[in-house]
């Protein structure tokens, strides 16, 4: 395998050229006349990202806001769509244009404390994120079969984190994807209850918008859980990944000739995993509304919460779908969280990072990835409050998710660093609107700040 993206150093600590690239990246083959790939066959990094969006701690939000404000939130979703389309295909092209993962990229072109800073707090939500996930998974196996909730959540967190460490990314990446089918599970709920489509119509057309803290509050964790920065590494990083695995790609930026088809390519991938995340939550939402909402439960603290609520009401088989998903986006979702806090970890700091390198060979990749992956199962030893940990989450995402989508704007216009893959007008337009409301969304955090 070639180890292209950087140069051993003393100490271990690699260090990229102006470029990002060694020489001999060009000993890899280029080939432009391969046939045209399938629609599945285009489906990768965005696809997994997207699926990974609607993790059990996102699960809670959407069935939080369902609750508690019915139909009224679903707008927000709509609005989230393209943006989330947009940035984080604009985070893709940068990782697919420079084989290399966001946080690497920013450290050649930015001054080094901000991306330390910026790196950390993404750390530390990503690490409260994961706990809350694997705890998410262990009390939804309890409510299928009994038993102790947190010997399974860390059963699920140890399974996870050695199939990362030990299978090849080219042969973990089917696994993740198969995942994907774990959101048909919140699919299959609306179908088996019974919705009032006349009403979500009406509430989507004509939301009945509330002018108060707890509605703006619940509009902004909307947001936030939709748009959230590891996301941005992740998709960044397994494009990187995906270079680095096949002998018969290069970044683009070596290789412009492969423009055309790896750009199609990610516009497809992503924009088809974004729908899917989105259109996921929005039947989240659509559940809690319809069974929760509509019977008096407004207050829903875990997605767990969210399912045993619907068993009275809906029926077992509703539960156990809405159950069982818990821990199949769990699944998806924990090695994305842990695999996107190592990436920007181990990249803004010059180390060699990636999955398809075994752990001797990136160590201090792999350390990370191993710390936040143990650190999230003894946060469900601890009496810490998961739900004020995810709240902090919040707010460290909202915070954090600005800076860091100037930065890979800024990046993504930058001819130095993107050849001539730089941003279209769209995209421009698509991401800094993006930038500009979840600006927004933070200011409004901000000013509700305790209402």
């Amino acid at each position: 395998m070639d180890s292209y993206l950087y140069e051993p150093m003393e100490r271990g600590v690699l260090s990229p050229d102006e470029d990002g690239f060694l020489n001999d990246l060009s000993a890899k083959k280029s080939t432009t006349t391969e046939s045209k790939p399938s629609l599945l066959g285009k489906l990768s990094a965005g696809l997994i990202t997207g699926a990974a969006d609607d993790d059990p701690s996102g699960i809670a939000t959407y069935s939080q806001v369902g609750a508690a404000f019915g139909y009224a939130t679903i707008w927000s979703l709509f609005l989230a769509m393209p943006l989330m389309i947009a940035i984080q295909a604009i985070s893709a092209r940068i990782g697919c244009a420079t084989g290399k993962g966001l946080s690497s990229s920013m450290r050649s072109h930015y001054a080094h404390p901000w991306v330390y800073g910026l790196v950390f707090s993404v750390l530390i939500a990503n690490v409260i994120n994961l706990a809350a996930d694997i705890g998410a998974m262990g009390a939804a196996l309890k409510l299928l079969i009994g038993g102790p909730a947190v010997v399974y959540a860390a059963v699920f967190a140890i399974v996870s984190l050695l199939l990362q460490m030990y299978v090849p990314f080219s042969r973990y990446s089917p696994i993740l994807k198969v995942l994907t089918l774990s959101l048909f599970a919140y699919v299959g709920t609306v179908f088996v209850i019974h919705v009032p489509w006349g009403d979500v119509l009406r509430g989507i057309v004509m939301p009945k918008v509330q002018l108060t803290a707890k509605y703006a509050v619940a509009i902004v964790a909307v947001l936030g859980t939709t748009i959230s920065p590891y996301l941005f590494f992740w998709q960044a990083a397994q494009e990187a990944e995906e270079i680095r695995g096949d002998d018969d790609r290069q970044p683009l930026k070596k290789d412009p000739s492969q423009g055309p088809k790896q750009i199609e390519r990610i516009t497809v991938d992503t924009t088809i995993g974004m729908m899917f995340s989105n259109i996921v939550a929005i039947f989240i939402v659509l559940t809690a509304a319809v069974v929760l909402h509509a019977h008096g439960k407004t207050d829903i603290q875990s997605a767990a919460d969210a399912a045993e609520a619907l068993r009275p009401i809906a029926g077992r088989f509703a539960f156990a779908l809405f159950a069982a998903g818990i821990i199949g986006t769990g699944l998806l979702a924990v090695p994305v969280l842990a695999g996107a806090t190592a990436f920007a970890t181990a990249g803004s700091l010059g180390r060699r990072y990636g999955l398809e390198y075994k752990p001797h060979e990136a160590k201090f990749f792999y350390g990370v990835l191993v710390f936040a992956s143990l650190v999230g199962i003894a946060l469900n030893f601890t009496p810490i409050d998961p739900i004020k940990a995810l709240y902090w989450s919040a707010v460290i995402n909202g915070v954090t998710a600005v800076p860091m989508m100037i930065m890979i704007m800024l990046l993504a216009m930058n001819n130095k660093v993107m050849g001539p893959f730089t941003l279209n007008t769209s995209l421009k337009i698509w991401g800094w609107i993006a930038t500009g409301v979840m600006t927004a969304a933070a200011i409004v955090m901000f000013i509700t700040w305790g209402q």
